[in-house]
């Protein structure tokens, strides 16, 4: 309709040109009159296109994501629209178990997808980092920590050749994971004075860290220094995402019941957004077009901020969720936001819609401390106190071996789900 409208004005403005030009073009007649007459039904015509484009622009505004949905596209409510993410799942029932790894002693409290969308690090109370195949389940690498009492983990998204982690020793500690055995850590990011809360690589050589300091910091990886200082946040920060399409722009989620937004070039803040939720944040995730930022909470809902109109658009809530969030995750598209709870359950939310969840994914048997998607989108990963990681997709993930039988001169193909 805005369209519409402004391509009404613009062809306005031509007219009104094309009968000017016509005019001058005959200086014979005189209709000085008529001119003015003309001009000032043109200026009417076009005043009153511009309270009407204001009028819409202010509706706009008034709106939330729900309601835009319920228009949707051609007539049609979003909603009702399929989905695409995750291989097209029609009903709960498609986004089974896949893939069970098993191999952690303790409680699995972070895990991360590397960007080739098939391994995946793992951190766990045992003691223990686990590089896993997330396609065979095999597990390519276990690293000793030199603390057990670990909270985050981060795989490298550029090369895949650094995974890192922290937590309650206050350091994060980065290991170089393409050799044969790996027992110490090749740098250590020593600067914060609480426990480490999250972690995520930036770049090939660049670090940000969130912590129970109240602080963010950035580091250069190869001196192991400090290069900015993200203070603003009032209690423990417990959680950092870097924008998908600008690096220079990460979000948090605080104690303080607040998200931010922060510009890596000037060490400030953008966005504040601390009026929504009543308790703690705990995990933030960027929404895939980079405008907008999810967030979940210890209130037992999960918000949707855009940067574009600074506030809410969306609340994901129900009456019958009591408990906390502990991490969220957006499908490639940000069709589904997914949300770990203490109740041993993951739900999948349809932005499109925030009356219930989609899915209701339940497996666990202990609290679900930590989700990711995978880069590609073909999959989510949960983890669990109850001491697994286990991997849903909406399609099985089929593995094709192809043998060479030379015996035979032939090739055997075997298929195993």
């Amino acid at each position: 309709r805005l369209e519409l409208l402004l391509g009404r004005l613009r062809a306005a403005g031509a007219e009104g040109l094309t009968r000017s030009a016509a005019f001058m073009a005959a200086p014979g007649e005189k209709s000085g009159g008529g001119l003015a007459a003309k001009i000032a039904e043109v200026q009417s015509f076009t005043k009153r296109l511009k309270e009407q484009i204001a009028e819409i622009k202010r509706q706009k505004q008034g709106s939330c994501l729900s309601s835009a949905a319920e228009k949707g596209a051609n007539g049609k409510p979003l909603a009702e629209l399929p989905l695409n993410d995750l291989r097209n799942p029609t009903d709960g029932s498609c986004l089974r178990v896949r893939k069970r790894l098993q191999g952690h002693f303790g409680k699995v409290y972070a895990m991360h997808w590397a960007a080739d969308s098939k391994h995946l690090v793992s951190a766990s109370q045992d003691g223990k980092l686990i590089i896993w195949d997330g396609i065979t389940q095999r597990k390519e690498q276990a690293i000793p920590l030199r603390s057990s009492w670990v909270m985050t983990c981060a795989f490298d998204q550029q090369q895949g050749e650094w995974v890192a982690c922290g937590g309650l020793d206050n350091i994060c500690s980065i290991y170089k994971i393409n050799q044969q055995s790996v027992l110490r850590a090749s740098k250590e990011l020593s600067q914060h004075d609480g426990y480490l809360s999250c972690c995520r690589f930036v770049g090939n050589n660049e670090m940000l860290t969130a912590s129970g300091d109240a602080r963010c910091i950035h580091w250069d990886i190869e001196t192991a220094t400090p290069t900015l200082f993200f203070s603003e946040h009032a209690c423990d920060c417990m959680s950092v995402a870097i924008s998908p399409t600008n690096p220079n722009m990460f979000a948090s989620g605080s104690v303080d019941a607040s998200a931010k937004v922060w510009d890596l070039r000037t060490g400030k803040s953008t966005h504040t957004f601390d009026k929504y939720h009543s308790s703690d944040i705990n995990s933030v995730a960027f929404f895939p077009e980079g405008y907008s930022v999810g967030t979940g909470s210890d209130d037992s809902s999960c918000r949707l901020f855009d940067i574009r109109c600074y506030g809410e658009v969306a609340n994901f809530a129900a009456d019958h969720i009591s408990c906390g969030i502990t991490s969220v995750g957006f499908s490639k598209s940000g069709r589904l936001l997914f949300a770990g709870y203490d109740d041993y359950v993951c739900h999948a939310w349809d932005t499109s819609s925030d009356q219930q969840p989609k899915y209701k994914l339940q497996s666990h048997e202990n609290r679900v401390s930590c989700l990711g998607v995978t880069p590609n989108g073909h999959a989510v990963c949960t983890g669990s106190w109850d001491t697994l990681l286990k991997v849903r997709s909406g399609l099985c993930a089929v593995c094709v071996c192809v043998c060479a039988c030379v015996d035979a001169r032939r090739v055997r193909i075997s298929r195993t789900s």
